[in-house]
């Protein structure tokens, strides 16, 4: 699978509009996730693992790769970090973070 990147054809669209890139990356398997513990700051690979808990070496790889061809994850001295478009990208996310809470806090608790 390629990395989806504007002006090409993704998965559920092949217009090329760069909302549809942007969906069909973050829409992957891990991709948020990894996106959301980078912005803790420059983690190692082990390190970023750990933190998304379950994640498999090889997913992590792959997304890390994928992340890195869309320049919002690079990997320097102090390990892998947010480009400062993948931070914006989260800043970004913020507010709708904010309207899940509020939206969870409204739902009945789930019965066990």
């Amino acid at each position: 699978m390629t990395t989806p990147l504007p002006g090409q054809p993704v998965r559920g669209s092949s217009s090329g509009r760069p909302i549809m890139a942007l969906l069909d990356l973050l829409g992957r398997r891990w991709s948020l996730r990894v996106l959301w513990e980078l912005n803790q700051g420059p983690t190692t690979f082990r390190e970023l693992q750990a933190r998304c808990e379950g994640l498999s070496p090889s997913v992590l790889n792959t997304r890390l790769g994928e992340l890195r061809q869309a320049l919002l994850v690079e990997n320097g001295d102090a390990g892998y970090r947010l480009t400062d478009d993948g931070a914006e990208l989260v800043r970004r996310c913020l507010p709708l973070a904010e309207w899940a809470a509020n939206w969870a806090d409204r739902l009945p608790t789930p019965e066990k």
